[in-house]
């Protein structure tokens, strides 16, 4: 092999050393992957050698050992100083003659390939990067669409200065790697011409829990800096493995970005511009669910080969329409096994002032300093909440004092995200308007401990951070399920120790992901200018306002099959009272006004009336899709609120008018047992289910005459009432005599430990509880068996 530069197409895996992580990576697929349908931009790489020769010719090594040993990298200004002069004497400095000839012989080889002056990406690889424990993602500088012989070797020049960049030396202090070991390549590959097209990154696990059975996609319009670099809020989307797997739809979540910019290359000359996108487009999904899914196989494909999670970039080509790999590297935060899992929550609320996407799954609370661009970086003090416009990995060095970090702009998958995930440092991205809805010196609470959302509160709140060590849970006498309401949780909930879903809340996925109400959604024709301008704004990336419905609940529900798949998720159809429905957007156009809506217009009764028949069969549409189009069978349906028994044979009769057959492709549908009548008539409405799940909560309040809803009363509503038990009791017993099934879904259990280990004494099948519960209630009844 030549000393100074090797074709791409003739390195593997093993020549990390020669030419770093990334340029032995690509090196990797051309050689194994290229059969499979993986494709990778063709070039070269100058070696690590060549780098060391360089340093060596200009008596760099030394000088810039003194410099760096005498360094304090928390000192901001220092930092700065010592570096700006560490790359000026790299810049200054010629290159080898050596090295020079050689990448003139390969560029014009590629030149030969290609055309005369072909467009390149210049890229840094180094010898430390994309290790499975360090990623070292974005410390260096990449320059794209360098054109001509003359600019390649000058963006080498600048590729080689920039391992001496402030954010790349306070990096390599803080993740323990002495400067001398790290050495650099420069990767020269023909550009992608994505500016014509779309780019991205995709991880192959989800990037916030570590949840290994979904692929994460980011995606927008021209050239991938700007998802990278933080620039622009892009779309997201995640895909089942299993689905994909099994080639059914695999898309289990869609959230689309702003993507209010896009980098193009500039046609005359070497170089890029940034240029905003149109509105038009800025609000419809920069791929189709074909693409999607096309590169969420060529991800497996890569995760496989590699045999661990992987972080890689694409780039569509706007030309010959095809999909490159310009990198892949081992995900180096949430692929590592834990058998504990770390759990935060507030213990008290206050406004929110801002919302975004959710970096990490921790709580920071300090006082917010607001940085509007790095030349304000040495105010910043340790302990602080970082808020800024956007961040890099320039602001590495100030990111990893931070309690927590807050930016208008950027992806989950940006560099910066990364960084913030390898230090630990919770972030909010791409919220807006946090430099102007947040006060600097305010104090706030940074909160990615819910959901995919991330939250900024008013003032320092109280929080718990809790340590679960969950690789042996002792044996009891119960399955123990989850009660889970939001689908950005999933993910997270489970990796607690659990049997499935007991109860997933339809009406919870509706108003977090729909928010408006379903009959507004069916007559958007009809409906006012103003409530359809602000439906419009919702639904815009959708094909009409029934495909968003349907589309966003089964994505919900689809989302909850994937993270239990292989266990039961029971989904309980939609459960608002007509008071809540009211709440969504168009919902006062249809909804009665009731003296008591716990008692009125729910459950059965609804999917039964004229008026909302369109929209169960909208809820019985997305059920179907999750259920026969993607694969997840592990869904069932539970029905609420059933009053008497021929609103018990009607509603399964509904059910199967609209394609959900009981018993077919293992379909079970279960009955709330939450009124009187339903105890008292167990073993006949058993006749039309497969099984009960206890409401405790309904189911007390009927008992015992109680609202729930109001504090006048609140103190005697209990599920250990002896009549309440009694009921419970008839229920547990009569489908122990059919042999069904027979859980509990309701508060009891999470709230009294003793009503537990009532419940298992009275031969509960299963327990659902609020995540929150779970474990203290399992060493409970483990040690009470």
């Amino acid at each position: 092999m030549n000393r100074y530069v090797i074709n791409l197409a003739e390195l593997s895996a093993h020549d990390l050393p020669k030419v770093g992580g990334k340029n032995a990576s690509l090196g990797e697929m051309i050689q194994h992957l290229s059969s499979a349908g993986v494709c990778v931009p063709g070039g070269f790489a100058t070696t690590a050698e060549a780098f060391q020769i360089f340093l060596a010719q200009n008596n760099l090594e030394k000088k810039i050992a003194q410099e760096l040993d005498a360094l304090n990298v928390d000192d901001i200004a220092q930092l700065s100083n010592s570096g700006e002069k560490i790359r000026s004497w790299v810049q200054d400095s010629p290159l080898p003659n050596e090295l020079q000839a050689a990448v003139t012989n390969s560029y014009h080889a590629l030149e030969k390939q290609v055309r005369p002056n072909v467009a390149v990406a210049v890229r840094s690889s180094a010898t430390a990067e994309d290790l499975p424990e360090a990623s070292f993602a974005g410390q260096q500088e990449s320059y794209l669409n360098i054109c001509g012989l003359e600019d390649v070797l000058v963006a080498i020049k600048k590729v080689f200065a920039s391992l001496f960049n402030n954010r790349a030396i306070a990096y390599r202090v803080h993740q323990g790697f002495a400067h001398a070991d790290v050495l650099l390549s420069v990767g020269i590959q023909q550009m992608v011409r994505s500016d014509l097209a779309s780019s991205g990154v995709i991880f192959t696990l989800d990037t916030e829990s570590g949840f290994r059975d979904v692929i994460l996609i980011t995606a927008s319009y021209g050239l991938g800096e700007t998802i990278v670099q933080g620039q622009i809020n892009p779309d997201e989307f995640y895909v089942a493995k299993s689905a994909l797997q099994r080639r059914q739809r695999a898309i289990v979540g869609r959230t689309c970005g702003s993507k209010a910019q896009k980098m193009i290359i500039n046609t005359h000359a070497s170089g890029v511009d940034t240029i905003n996108v149109d509105v038009d487009q800025q609000n419809i999904f920069c791929l189709s669910d074909g693409e999607v899914e096309s590169l969420a196989s060529t991800a497996l494909l890569i995760e496989k080969h590699y045999k661990r999670p992987m972080d890689i970039e694409w780039a569509k080509d706007g030309i010959d329409q095809k999909f490159y790999i310009v990198q892949a590297r081992p995900e180096t935060v949430q692929s590592h096994e834990h058998k504990t899992i770390e759990k935060y929550s507030l213990s008290t609320h206050s406004k929110a002032i801002v919302t975004g996407r959710s970096v990490g799954q921790r709580i920071g609370v300090g006082t917010a300093r607001i940085i509007p661009s790095l030349k304000g970086i040495e105010q910043f003090q340790a302990g602080e909440v970082l808020v800024t416009d956007m961040t890099d990995p320039d602001w590495e060095p100030v990111m990893q004092r931070a309690a927590a970090i807050v930016t208008n702009r950027g992806g989950r998958t940006c560099h910066a995200a990364i960084i913030a995930r390898e230090l630990g440092v919770p972030a909010i991205v791409g919220s807006g308007d946090a430099t102007t809805a947040i006060q600097h010196g305010q104090d706030v609470t940074v909160s990615c401990a819910q959901g995919d959302t991330g939250y900024v509160y008013a003032g320092r709140l109280e929080f718990e951070a809790d340590k679960i060590q969950v690789d042996k849970m002792p044996e009891i006498p119960c399955k123990i399920m989850l009660n889970v309401s939001n689908p950005e949780r999933a993910f997270s909930h489970s990796q607690i120790p659990n049997a499935g879903v007991g109860l997933a809340r339809l009406e919870f996925v509706i108003n977090k992901m729909v928010a408006v109400h379903p009959r507004a959604l069916i007559d958007f024709d009809s409906i006012s200018n103003d409530l359809k301008t602000a439906i419009a704004a919702r639904i815009s990336a959708y094909v009409d306002p029934v495909t968003f419905f349907v589309g966003k609940v089964s994505e919900g529900v689809a989302t909850l099959a994937t993270a239990f798949e292989g266990k039961p998720v029971i989904v309980r159809l939609s459960d608002f009272k007509s008071n809540e429905y009211a709440n969504l957007l168009g919902g006062n156009l249809y909804e009665p006004v009731e003296e008591n809506p716990m008692l009125g217009y729910r459950g059965a009764s609804r999917y039964l009336s004229e008026m909302f028949a369109p929209c169960f069969e909208m809820e019985c549409r997305a059920l179907r899709k999750v259920r026969d189009e993607m694969g997840f069978t592990n869904v069932q349906i539970m029905v609420p609120f059933v009053r008497t028994l021929d609103e018990a044979k009607r509603v399964i009769e509904l059910l199967q008018k609209h394609g959900l057959v009981r018993g077919k492709n293992g379909l079970k549908v279960i009955m709330m047992c939450e009124i009187p009548s339903n105890a008292i008539l167990a073993e006949q409405f058993l006749e039309y289910f497969d099984g009960f799940s206890i409401g405790s909560n309904d189911l007390t309040q009927m008992t015992l005459g109680l609202d729930r809803d109001s504090e006048l009363v609140a103190e005697m509503f209990d599920e250990r009432n002896e009549a309440v038990k009694y009921l419970i009791s008839m229920a547990i017993q009569a489908c122990k005599r059919a042999n069904k099934y027979v859980g509990i879904c309701g508060q009891g259990p999470s709230d009294y430990s003793d009503f537990a280990k009532w419940l298992i004494d009275q031969g509960i099948d299963s327990m659902s509880l609020n995540p929150d519960s779970v474990l203290s209630t399992w060493m409970y009844l483990s040690k009470h068996q």
